[in-house]
Parts: C-alpha cells; structure tokens; sequence
C-alpha cells in the first residue's frame, strides 16, 4: 500500500475512495494529454473542452478548500444559481490550455483528498449542495470528475474512466444528495415505493415517496411498488444527465419489475442532476 493510501486509512476517508479519486485525477489527465486545441464542444454541453476542464479545476479547487474548511459560498445548491456560480467563475479564470489544467486538476484533487484523509473531526464542511460530512464530500468529488472527465473523453473520442467500482465510491454522495435534487414538479402527488439495485454487486437502496416528499434509505425498501435493477455505470450516467435513460433500457441496461412496474420509466424524471 502506498503512502497516500495509508494515509487515506488513518483518517476519515476509505482508501479505497481516496485512491478512486487520485486515479480518477490521473485519467482525466491522460484524456487532455497532447491536446492543443481545446475548443472543440462538448456533446450535450454548451461548454467547449478547455471551459470543461477550466470548470473541473476550479470545482476540484473549490472542493478542496472546503475540505481545508475554508468558507466558499457558491450558489444556493439550485440548477440556477450553480449555472451562474459557473458562468462566473469561468468567466473570471482565462486558462484554457490543456496541460495546466490537468496538472491543477490532479494537484486540487489530491490537496482535497489528503485533507479529507487527515483528520475526521471538525465540523461538516458546507458545500453547493448544503452540508457533507467528510468522506461524503470525498464521493462528491469523485463523482463531479467522472462527469466532467465522461465529458472530456467523449468529446476527444477517448476512453473514458467511468466503471462499476468507481461507481460504488459515488453511492454515498448519490444517496445523501437524492432528496435535494428531488423535482417538485414530477414528484407532486406521487406515493411509491422503489428499490434500486446495481447489476453485478449487492449495492442496493431504496427510495421512498410519500405525496412527494422523497425518502431515501442505505438499503432496499420492503415490498417495493417497482424494482430498478439496472448497470452501474449507465445509473451513474442517467443519475448525472450524461445519458438517455429510454437509450439505456432499449440497450438492456435497466430493467423495471414488481407489482407497479410502470413507475420504473418514471424514475429518472424525479429528480434533476445534481
């Protein structure tokens, strides 16, 4: 074990997750390595390849003082307010080139980690999307980059770095943010019961809505109205509005069963990607 990963054990965050953000870090840099020109567009973005990576080291920068539990207020945890929180900062940072962005990429990231990592104690560092305790924020770190970095390889057209184990160290900041992102308008009214499964693991939650007040629970629900058994990597995609949900299931990626299986189809609508 190397000296990060035990340093990761020692204190609040899992090495495992430390090491998935550290390697996270380092694809992305693989991805932007030798690219020249970053102003090719993102596909399903408005952002070119150097505002993406721009935005990731800022977040990655972002994330890490907070972790050092410096104040960075940023947004009222809205779609709206983090659209112009990003606006803002981008516009105010005019590095775009390929390779210092991946070097403060993987340089923030590991800053963030190491700080996670050295102490549990403290108070829960708050973030765009309100209070986390530690090894949470750590999730939340690790799924921000696999976003953007899905984006970056895709634009690129190079391999990209999201996978099932990778997808697991997200469950905790995925879980803990569900009822925050919750969309009032397709959750009014509805009562059901859902358990979610990840294919090819034992990762299962479940999610509850009582007249649209949205309850989510570490484990499966009791008699669930509708089972989601689905591909960790495509949750992780739909779950962060990279992929078509209705694409995924004509792909044999999610599949919808129990005694209200039409709820299944529904399921992504309710909430917005964080």
């Amino acid at each position: 074990m190397d000296q990060a990963a035990r340093q990761d054990e020692r204190g609040a965050l899992p090495a495992g997750l430390g090491q998935a953000i550290r390697q996270t870090a380092a694809d992305i840099t693989a991805v932007l390595d030798g690219v020249a020109d970053t102003g090719a567009a993102v596909p399903g973005s408005q952002w070119t390849v150097g505002e993406a990576a721009a935005h990731l080291a800022l977040a990655n920068e972002l994330m890490a003082d907070l972790a050092q539990g410096r104040e960075r207020p940023y947004g009222d945890g809205t779609p709206q307010s983090l659209a112009a929180a990003n606006a803002e900062s981008l516009a105010a940072f005019g590095e775009r080139r390929a390779a210092p962005l991946a070097a403060m990429i993987t340089e923030q990231a590991e800053r963030c980690a190491d700080a996670l990592a050295a102490t549990a104690d403290g108070p829960a560092p708050v973030t765009p999307l309100g209070p986390m305790d530690r090894s949470v924020l750590a999730s939340y770190l690790l799924t921000h980059m696999l976003g953007h970095g899905y984006d970056l390889a895709r634009a690129l057209r190079r391999p990209h770095m999201v996978d099932a184990e990778r997808v697991a160290w997200c469950m905790p900041f995925m879980l803990s943010v569900m009822p925050t992102v919750a969309d009032g308008s397709t959750t009014a009214g509805l009562t059901a019961r859902y358990t979610i499964r990840l294919r090819g693991g034992d990762s299962a939650f479940g999610v509850t809505l009582t007249d649209g007040a949205v309850q989510v629970a570490a484990e499966p629900r009791d008699r669930p109205d509708c089972t989601i058994l689905i591909d960790p990597v495509a949750f992780l995609l739909i779950a962060l509005g990279r992929r078509n949900p209705w694409l995924a299931m004509a792909r044999g990626q999610v599949l919808a069963f129990g005694r209200k299986p039409w709820l299944g189809p529904r399921f992504p609508a309710l909430f917005v990607a964080p």
